[in-house]
């Protein structure tokens, strides 16, 4: 793709003398993915795909509901286990790949790759929870806009020993370039964090790295404003923790490898501010949400519905 289209055939010609390759036109599928165009931009979304997931699992007439994961006590392990495993397997990798345009199903997919070894009933209705929540919003899709800035914008959040077996956190994170969502994660941590403030560090580790790698590409390709990013994160504590040295005394319990946040903000190349816990966008990737706050929080991610 390109802004010059005698640059494009110029190339595709040249491409054409050494490869066995055709026009297609205007992209309409690709890889399961239909790119619809609206009045400012592109929305990708997996219809189709969402359509046959829903057949595969028998629920095409089911009830859709508003959220794909309910705010109540997490499942924990039982002696029912489920009988279907290659059923259960097959599905949540379905909807592993479904993630690809619609972030907002990322927590409670993470949730159920959790238990791929071993799952149980109850796992079973969870996942079936999630698929009514798809059928109730099968027309949605990533919205990419238009837009003239480049600055690069993150969002991190932990949800502190929110696992009741392990009692690790989950981190999340969306990253925007200008406001179009480019990249987002829901996560179990790796290790046991002694303090929400640790937990909320090691999210910040994780979307430093990521911002690191988006700059890196940005600079390849000529798109690079060379401002920093910013971070936004919603623990004072690790706020703080980032750009003053003299807290870590009281601190050395966090691992020293994610203290490279630390340093790409002495260099410069990350600022990270802080912002309310209302305000903070990747709070959907950290834990189930009532309806009103995840339907508002979607929408700030750019999941919408498709224009009829």
């Amino acid at each position: 793709m390109g802004n010059d289209t005698d640059l494009v055939e110029t190339l595709l010609r040249q491409l054409s003398t050494v490869f066995k390759i055709r026009d297609l036109g205007t992209p309409g599928f690709f890889l399961g993915i239909e790119t619809l165009h609206t009045s400012n931009g592109l929305l990708l979304t997996q219809r189709k795909y969402m359509r046959d997931l829903l057949q595969r699992a028998g629920m095409t007439d089911c009830k859709p509901l508003a959220t794909p994961a309910a705010v109540t006590k997490a499942v924990t392990p039982s002696t029912q286990p489920f009988d279907n495993l290659t059923q259960y397997r097959r599905i949540v990798g379905a909807l592993q790949y479904l993630t690809i345009t619609r972030p907002d199903l990322s927590y409670a997919v993470n949730r159920l790759c959790q238990f791929m070894h071993s799952p149980i009933v109850d796992h079973w209705g969870l996942l079936k929870r999630v698929l009514r929540y798809i059928k109730g919003t099968i027309d949605f899709g990533l919205r990419l806009s238009a837009t003239s800035s480049t600055a690069i914008h993150a969002y991190s959040d932990s949800d502190w020993a929110s696992c009741p077996i392990d009692r690790k956190s989950t981190s999340g994170y969306a990253v925007f370039l200008g406001s179009n969502l480019v990249s987002w994660l829901s996560r179990k941590q790796r290790t046991v964090a002694r303090s929400s403030t640790e937990a909320e560090y090691k999210a910040l580790a994780d979307v430093s790295a990521e911002v690191t790698w988006i700059v890196s590409v940005l600079r390849e390709i000529g798109l690079y404003s060379g401002c920093p990013a910013t971070l936004w994160c919603d623990n004072l504590g690790a706020t703080y923790l980032c750009a003053n040295p003299v807290f870590h005394a009281r601190t050395k319990h966090v691992e020293i490898d994610y203290h490279f946040v630390r340093d790409r903000v002495a260099a410069g190349d990350f600022v990270v501010n802080f912002v309310s816990t209302r305000d903070q966008l990747a709070d959907v990737f950290t834990k189930p949400l009532p309806a009103s706050r995840f339907a508002m929080l979607r929408d700030k991610l750019n999941v919408v519905s498709h224009p009829p």
